[in-house]
C-alpha cells in the first residue's frame, strides 16, 4: 500500500495524505460504473439534471471550504480558488443548456413515418484531473458526462487529491446511485492502471506529451472516445498600438496569471522592430516588477503563488536557462523571492529573436519575446508552432484584427483581451498539439454522447414499390 500527500508548495506543510488505489480497487471502480452505467443512462433527463442541480447546491454550500482546500494545495490566490469555485458551480446550468442544444432530440416527418436524432451516451468515462485548476477542469467533463447518462471514474491530481476528495463527498452528498461517479487516488501509476481497464471514454487535461502518449496508446481501440485539452506555446501579437500601458496590463494578465500556470497564458509575445517594440518591452518589463507573490492566505492578497512545486520551479529555470543559453537575451531574469519558499518564480522575459528555442510551453512565468519586421510576419511567427490553443491581439487597427482572425491557427484567439479570457458558454480547446479538435467547456457535450439516426415507421408496411427491377 503507497502512501502519498500533497504538500501546500508555499509552506511545505503537508495538507492531505492518503494511499494510493491498489490495481484491484481500481478495477473495482470501473465494475462498479459499468454496472451503474444501464440503469443510469435509462433515467430521464429531469432525473439526470435534478441530480446535477443537487451536487450544484452541494458546490455552493461548500464553496469557502473547496476554495481553502484548492488553495492550500496548490498555493493559488484566494482571489482565484474563489472564483474557480463560482465556475463550478456555473458549469453545471452551463451544461444543462449545451446538453439539450448539441444533443439533444429531433425529429422529422417523412413520408413513411419520421427521421429522429437521439444521441447515446458512451457507457464509463475514465476523468484525469490537472493540477492548476483542480476542481473546475475535472468538473468540467464530469458534469456534462454525467448529463449525458455517462458513469465516471475520476482520479484528480495526485497533486491536489485533497479537491478530489471534497467533489466526491458533493457528489455522495447529492444521492448520486451508487457507482455512477467513483474516485481513485493516487499518481501517474494508478491514471495508467485506469486506462488498462474496460473504459469507453478518456477526458483529460494535461500535456502535449501526455495527449500524444494517450493517442498511441488508444489507436487500436476506436471505441475509446479521446477527448484531450493539452497546452500551448500560445503567441500574443501587438501591432500599431498607441497606449503601451494599457498594452502591459493585457500582457501581464497573458503571461504571468496564476503564476503562468493555465494551458492559455501568452508563452510568446511578438512586437515590431524598433522603438515601438522596444516601448512595448519596457512597459511590460515595469508591469512585471510590480506584481506581488505571496501565500495564498496572505493580507494584502497578491497577484500570484508559488508554482505548484519546487521541482516544478527548477524544471521551468532550468528550461528558461537552457534558451538563455542558447543565445536568448535577458531582459528581466528569473528571481527568487526572498524569504519565501524556492516554488515561488517571478516574471521573467528573455529576447529570442533570431534563436533557435524549443517549441514547447514552460509551465511557469516566462516570456520569450521575438521581434519581427511586418504585420504578415508577426502572424508567420506566431503560427511558427505546433501548437494551437490560445492566441491574442492587440492593435488599435481593427483591419489586423480582419487579418489575424483568417490566418492565425488556434482554438482560441481574442482581440485586445488576454490570451486567458474565456467564456464557460463557448467552446474551449484546440488543434495541433494542443487537442484532437474536441474542445471542452459548451462543447464537452459532443464528446459524451454519440449521435443515433433511426428512420420509423409507426406499423409494418409493403415496400415492394420502393424496390426497382424486382419480378412481378
Amino acid at each position: 500500500m503507497t502512501v502519498f500527500s500533497s504538500i501546500d508548495p508555499a509552506t511545505g506543510e503537508t495538507v492531505w495524505e492518503g494511499t494510493e488505489a491498489t490495481p484491484a480497487q481500481i478495477g473495482e471502480a470501473v465494475a462498479r460504473a459499468r454496472m451503474a452505467f444501464d440503469s443510469w443512462a435509462d433515467r430521464s433527463r429531469q432525473d439526470r439534471i435534478d441530480a446535477v442541480k443537487r451536487y450544484q447546491a452541494a458546490l455552493k454550500a461548500r464553496a469557502p471550504e473547496i476554495a481553502n482546500a484548492i488553495s492550500r494545495e496548490t498555493g493559488k490566490a484566494l482571489w482565484e480558488t474563489t472564483t474557480e469555485l463560482a465556475a463550478m458551480q456555473g458549469k453545471v446550468d452551463i451544461s444543462i443548456r449545451a446538453y439539450d442544444e448539441r444533443t439533444g432530440e429531433r425529429e422529422t416527418s417523412t413520408g413513411f413515418g419520421r427521421a429522429v436524432l437521439r444521441h447515446r451516451p458512451h457507457g464509463v468515462a475514465a476523468v484525469l484531473g490537472p493540477f492548476n485548476f483542480p476542481g473546475h477542469l475535472p468538473n468540467g467533463h464530469i458534469v456534462p458526462a454525467l448529463l449525458a447518462g455517462d458513469t465516471v471514474v475520476f482520479k484528480p491530481s495526485e497533486e491536489a487529491p485533497l479537491t478530489g476528495q471534497l467533489m466526491a463527498e458533493c457528489f455522495a452528498e447529492a444521492d448520486l446511485p451508487e457507482g455512477v461517479v467513483n474516485i481513485v487516488q493516487g499518481g501517474r501509476d494508478v491514471g495508467a492502471a485506469l486506462l488498462d481497464q474496460p473504459i469507453d471514454a478518456l477526458m483529460f487535461t494535461g500535456s502535449g506529451a501526455a495527449g500524444a502518449h494517450f493517442r498511441r496508446k488508444f489507436a487500436d481501440d476506436p471505441h475509446v472516445i479521446l477527448a484531450l485539452e493539452l497546452g500551448g506555446n500560445n503567441p500574443l501579437v501587438v501591432w500599431d498600438v498607441a497606449d503601451v500601458e494599457a498594452v502591459a496590463g493585457i500582457v501581464a494578465m497573458s503571461a504571468f496569471v496564476t503564476t503562468g500556470q493555465r494551458c492559455s497564458c501568452a508563452r510568446r509575445l511578438i512586437v515590431p522592430e524598433g522603438k515601438a517594440g522596444d516601448d512595448i518591452i519596457a512597459a511590460v518589463d515595469a508591469i512585471a516588477g510590480r506584481l506581488t507573490y505571496a501565500p495564498w492566505d496572505s493580507t494584502p492578497e497578491p497577484f500570484g503563488g508559488p508554482l505548484i512545486s519546487v521541482r516544478a520551479a527548477q524544471q521551468a529555470r532550468a528550461a528558461l536557462q537552457g534558451r538563455i543559453d542558447a543565445g536568448a537575451g535577458v531582459i528581466r531574469p528569473s528571481k527568487r523571492i526572498e524569504g519565501l519558499s524556492d516554488a515561488f518564480a517571478a516574471p521573467a522575459i528573455i529576447d529570442v529573436t533570431g534563436v533557435n528555442v524549443p517549441d514547447e510551453e514552460i509551465f511557469a512565468p516566462f516570456l520569450q519575446v521575438t521581434r519581427v519586421g511586418t504585420f504578415d510576419d508577426a502572424i508567420k511567427a506566431a503560427n511558427t508552432t505546433r501548437y494551437g490553443l490560445s492566441a491574442g491581439l492587440v492593435s488599435d487597427d481593427p483591419r489586423n484584427w480582419d487579418r489575424f482572425i483568417q490566418r492565425i491557427r488556434a482554438g482560441v484567439v481574442n482581440f485586445n483581451r488576454p490570451t486567458t479570457g474565456a467564456a464557460g458558454d463557448m467552446p474551449f480547446g484546440g488543434l495541433g498539439a494542443s487537442g484532437n479538435h474536441r474542445p471542452s467547456a459548451y462543447y464537452a457535450a459532443d464528446y459524451c454522447a454519440y449521435p443515433v439516426a433511426s428512420f420509423e415507421a409507426s406499423e409494418v408496411r409493403n415496400i415492394e414499390g420502393e424496390i426497382k427491377g424486382l419480378r412481378t
